[in-house]
């Protein structure tokens, strides 16, 4: 209902900063041509009315990036409260029943695996929106050579532990030899880059998780990290707001799945920090979906 009403109000000032500089135009055209002899006062005319026409441009354009960034703030502070809520009321309720009744050994254990899942679940949200915050600023910490093959192999198995999956359902293929997947860059926001493509790789693949990494070297210069998924894939409009804060594909096939819609964004910021570049490929909704991430290798 929000969104909604939010909607109309883009429509809105959309509209009436269309018929605004209509006008504008529309007199100001009108000036030029009652006063076509006085040379300075058409000269003044023009410049009074594009002046007006222009910051009645700037002024709508305002006011619809603002709406839609409260629009995304509210969806960040619902999915980021949803993410908390959950794991809490779920630990709450296993307390409670451990406080009051007797249960065997065996729940018992499993009652404290759930709670530390949980626990586990909360502190990865509150990593995430931490690192987003950080992710905003240009500076990076020291960077050092690193061997990207070797860092991606680590996420990969972390991932694979992290989600309990089988080895095929998670592949890492490599099509770079090792002295050639060097780079410079931190090694802590790589990998946390690196992680964040793979749990939402996972994350929308539904059931059955068939992922599939590939480190390869388009040109001399970069090297291509590529993880894709089988899942419920993204329509061709969105491959490019996937990687803005707080924003989430709607309607999507897994309705379920949550997120804060920060993952993908601390994903490009840190390829730019590290002076690569990360994009989206996907034949649409159920067909599955390829994030690269391209990054510069070192001359050294």
């Amino acid at each position: 209902m929000r969104i909604t009403s939010r909607r109309k109000a883009i429509f809105f000032f959309l509209t009436l900063g269309i018929l605004l500089a209509a006008v504008a135009v529309a007199v100001g055209s009108g000036w030029i041509i009652l006063h076509w002899r006085a040379d300075l006062k058409v000269f003044l005319g023009f410049i009074f009315f594009a002046a007006i026409t222009a910051g009645i441009i700037l002024n709508t354009s305002f006011l619809i990036r603002e709406i839609r960034r409260n629009e995304q703030h509210d969806s960040f502070i619902n999915a980021v409260t949803h993410e908390l809520k959950t794991p809490i009321t779920s630990i709450r309720l296993y307390l409670q029943t451990l406080q009051r009744r007797e249960v065997d050994e065996a729940q018992r254990a499993e009652f404290y695996r759930l709670m530390i899942d949980d626990t586990d679940r909360l502190l990865g949200t509150v990593e995430q929106v931490l690192k987003a915050g950080q992710a905003g600023l240009r500076k990076s910490r020291r960077r050092t050579q690193l061997n990207l093959a070797e860092l991606v192999g680590d996420c990969v198995e972390l991932a694979r532990t992290s989600h309990h999956l089988p080895p095929g359902a998670l592949q890492y293929q490599i099509a770079v030899n090792g002295s050639g997947a060097r780079i410079m860059g931190d090694a802590e926001d790589l990998r946390t880059a690196i992680s964040n493509l793979l749990d939402n790789a996972v994350k929308y693949s539904g059931e059955h998780v068939d992922v599939a990494v590939r480190l390869a070297a388009p040109d001399e210069g970069h090297l291509q990290l590529s993880v894709s998924d089988h899942g419920v894939g993204i329509p061709s409009g969105e491959l490019k707001r996937i990687f803005r804060r707080f924003y989430r594909v709607p309607n999507r096939s897994l309705g379920m799945v949550q997120g804060t819609g920060l993952g993908l964004f601390i994903v490009r910021s840190i390829a730019k920090k590290h002076g690569g570049r990360v994009y989206a490929e996907s034949q649409g909704e159920g067909q599955g979906t390829t994030i690269c991430m391209e990054l510069p290798r070192s001359s050294t």
